[in-house]
């Protein structure tokens, strides 16, 4: 009986090792189907975003806000810089940086619209290595926001294990929080890492921080959630879907289905029966940067800029 009962022992033991490795396994296969499939940057990649100039979009905006739908605008600024990976700013001699210089792939985000007699003004600044297998994760994320009620600036810099938050707001239930915050994918990076990875994104379940923009105009703590990513295809375009699972939060995405990938429209729905959305009007590449003139105003012109 002794003798049983040890064997009818080993044998459970054994039973059980085995279902946890066969729930790693399908844990792992969960992980890899979601994992980045970097794609080297080739020569095509080298010749679009390393030419001194910047990808440069304007946007027809129709924003949700206060239950209402706004008029607005939207331009995406896409540029590759230099990078400081230790202090996590723009390098200002980069040939002397060593392995400190990471080439990064920037997003700035300006987002403009009225509400009744006030303006907002929302600028978003992302950046992610362009070499993701050295360097998996988006390096910094900071949004500010101004309106006639105040302004409020939150900022996400990558750390070792983690991202530390920092955020200042003119609210009292806000007001000056710092935290750290377990790394995810950013909803912020999606379109950067739309930019480097070919039009790709990882689908499937995945931990995902949300928008910071959808943090501050819904009063959320910002945090690591579940989200599921995907995707449908026409000829011409690749249509991502976000679908939060505790959140009612739904983002899209359309983007070019061939080089260099831009990002044709996209949509944001908080299940209050309002869309935002917005669609590309012009593109264009120049460094802008060097175009301060008075004559260089034709520029807003090309980008159809509301004046």
């Amino acid at each position: 009986m002794t003798h049983l009962l040890k064997t009818y022992c080993v044998l459970a033991i054994f039973s059980l090792l085995a279902c946890k490795q066969d729930k790693k396994a399908a844990d792992t296969a969960t992980t890899a189907e979601i994992q980045w499939n970097p794609a080297a940057v080739d020569d095509e990649f080298k010749a679009y975003w390393y030419t001194g100039k910047a990808e440069l979009n304007s946007y027809s905006l129709k924003q949700s806000r206060y239950g209402e739908i706004r008029d607005g605008e939207v331009v995406l600024i896409f540029v590759t810089e230099p990078f400081s990976l230790s202090k996590q700013v723009k390098l200002d001699n980069p040939d002397a940086a060593g392995a400190d210089n990471v080439s990064v792939m920037k997003l700035n985000n300006i987002r403009k619209f009225n509400t009744g007699i006030y303006d907002y003004s929302v600028v978003s600044s992302t950046f992610t290595p362009i070499n993701s297998q050295k360097h998996p994760h988006t390096l910094k994320l900071n949004t500010s926001i101004q309106e006639w009620c105040g302004h409020t600036f939150t900022q996400l810099n990558l750390k070792e294990s983690n991202y530390h938050f920092q955020e200042f707001s003119y609210f009292e239930a806000e007001g000056d929080t710092e935290k750290d915050m377990p790394i995810a994918l950013l909803e912020d990076e999606l379109m950067t890492r739309i930019r480097i990875h070919k039009g790709q994104l990882p689908l499937g379940k995945t931990n995902m921080i949300f928008s910071t923009l959808y943090s501050r105009f819904n009063h959320k703590d910002l945090e690591a959630t579940k989200a599921e990513i995907s995707k449908t295809e026409t000829d011409s375009t690749t249509n991502y879907t976000v679908q939060y699972v505790n959140y009612n939060r739904t983002v899209t995405i359309n983007v070019e289905k061939q080089f260099p990938y831009k990002i044709l429209a996209w949509t944001e729905n908080n299940g209050d029966g309002l869309i935002t959305e917005a669609q590309l009007k012009k593109s264009i590449n120049e460094p802008y940067w060097e175009q301060k003139k008075r004559s260089d105003e034709s520029k807003r012109d090309a980008l159809q800029l509301i004046k």
